[in-house]
C-alpha cells in the first residue's frame, strides 16, 4: 500500500516529549517519593512539558494540516460511530486522529496545563493547591491508561500499526475509507528543530538556575523564583521543633 506523510516532525517530537516528561515526573513522585534527592527534577519535568503543551496549542492552530485542531474537531455523534465501528471492526478510518483519540488529546493538553499551573502556585508556597494538583496528576494518569487501550484496540481491529506511523510520520493512504487521502507536503523540520531549542533551553534553564541547599530555581525570562522541595536540612528542623539539643545547650553557655 502507498505511504503518505500524515504527521509532521514537530507532532511526533511533542508525543516523544510528553511522554517521556510524564513518565519520569510520573516515577520520580510515586516510586521515589518527595524525599528523595531527585523530587525536584519531578518538577522540572513537569514545568517543561508544560511549555511543550503551549507550542503544541501553537501549532494546533499554525501548523500542518492533521496537526491541527480543526482536523480533529469531532462532535458527541462522530465518537459514538467511531466506537461502533471498533466493535464491528467495520468503522471509517482516519488518516489523521480519529473521534475516539480527539478528545483524549484535548484532555490530556488541558491536564498537563493544570498541573503546570498547580505546580507553579505549589512552588510559591500555596499549599491549598496540593490535593488538586494530586488529584490532576491521577486523572492525567487515567488519561494516558485510557489513551494506551484505545491505541491498543485501535492496532487490534484495524490492523493498522499507529504507533509506528507516529515514529516515521506515515500511514496507509488506501486504509482511509473514503476520507481524504492527502498526506502533507513537509515535515516541517525547522520548527521541529525550534521546538526542541526552547524546550531544551527552557528545561537547561531550570537546571542551572537550581540551587540545591534551599531546593529552589527560577523560571526564566519571568524570573519567578520556585521552591521544588523542601530545603535541605529544614524537615529534619521541623522534626526537632525548630532547635536541636546542641543548639539549646550552645544558646544556654
Amino acid at each position: 500500500m502507498p505511504r503518505t506523510l500524515i504527521w509532521d516532525l514537530p507532532t511526533r517530537l511533542f508525543h516523544i516529549v510528553l511522554a517521556v516528561g510524564f513518565g519520569g515526573a510520573t516515577i520520580i513522585a510515586l516510586a521515589l517519593g518527595d524525599d528523595s534527592a531527585l523530587f525536584p527534577y519531578h518538577a522540572m519535568l513537569g514545568l517543561t512539558i508544560g511549555v511543550a503543551v503551549v507550542l503544541r496549542i501553537i501549532w494546533g492552530v499554525v501548523g500542518s494540516r492533521y496537526a491541527r485542531f480543526g482536523s480533529f474537531m469531532f462532535g458527541p455523534a462522530a465518537v459514538a460511530e467511531y466506537m461502533r465501528g471498533v466493535l464491528t471492526r467495520k468503522g471509517k478510518m482516519y488518516l489523521g486522529h480519529n473521534p475516539g483519540s480527539a478528545y483524549g488529546i484535548f484532555a490530556m493538553l488541558a491536564l498537563v496545563l493544570g498541573l503546570a499551573v498547580t505546580g507553579i502556585m505549589l512552588g510559591q508556597g500555596n499549599e491549598s493547591v496540593e490535593d488538586l494538583h494530586e488529584i490532576l496528576a491521577y486523572v492525567m494518569l487515567a488519561a494516558v491508561g485510557a489513551h494506551v487501550l484505545g491505541v491498543a484496540i485501535h492496532i487490534v481491529s484495524h490492523r493498522e500499526n499507529i504507533i509506528a506511523s507516529m515514529i516515521h510520520g506515515r500511514k496507509d493512504a488506501e486504509g482511509s475509507n473514503g476520507m481524504s487521502s492527502h498526506g502533507i507536503t513537509s515535515a516541517h523540520r525547522v520548527a521541529a528543530a525550534l521546538f526542541l531549542l526552547v524546550i531544551g533551553w527552557f528545561l537547561g534553564a531550570l537546571i542551572a538556575n537550581f540551587d540545591r541547599t534551599t531546593s529552589t530555581t527560577t523560571l526564566p525570562i519571568l524570573g519567578t523564583q520556585l521552591r521544588l522541595a523542601e530545603a535541605e536540612g529544614a524537615e529534619g528542623e521541623n522534626r526537632g521543633g525548630g532547635t536541636t539539643p546542641a543548639e539549646a545547650d550552645k544558646d544556654e553557655d
